[in-house]
């Protein structure tokens, strides 16, 4: 057997409000609640299982996706629409813009419990050149 990611567990002030927003984004459903988990299913496979944690136990993370061109302009309309601020880089030194990484777009913003979400539509450093 092959290893792949199954799921992993996303900490949040609120579980369902996390698991909403970035279901909301990305065009995908909320599964339904399982114990403490608000579950966000992934195209191939992986789970985000959403958890409420006291504030002080929260640290910020960073998950990143990977989406066609047309998701991604449905994905970065809905983040517009929202009034979210979004990012070309991590560090967030270059709010209102998208990157071009890898002759691919991208765009980092920031969840409800702090996590820094990435869209992307090429994997970095993964493409064969003359794609």
């Amino acid at each position: 057997m092959s290893v792949e990611l199954n799921h992993t567990i996303v900490h949040a002030r609120d579980n369902r409000e996390s698991a909403e927003f970035l279901a909301g984004i990305l065009g995908l459903e909320t599964g339904a609640e399982w114990g403490p988990f608000i579950p966000v299913a992934t195209a191939n496979g992986v789970t985000l299982d959403f958890a409420t944690v006291p504030a002080e136990s929260l640290t910020p993370q960073h998950y990143a996706f990977l989406i066609s061109e047309a998701e991604f302009d449905t994905a970065y309309a809905r983040i517009r629409e929202l009034g979210t601020t979004y990012y070309a880089d991590p560090h967030r030194k270059h709010p209102g813009e998208i990157n071009h990484n890898d002759g691919g777009r991208g765009v980092y913003f920031i969840d409800p419990s702090g996590h820094a979400m990435e869209i992307i539509t090429r994997p970095y450093g993964g493409w064969p050149k003359g794609s």
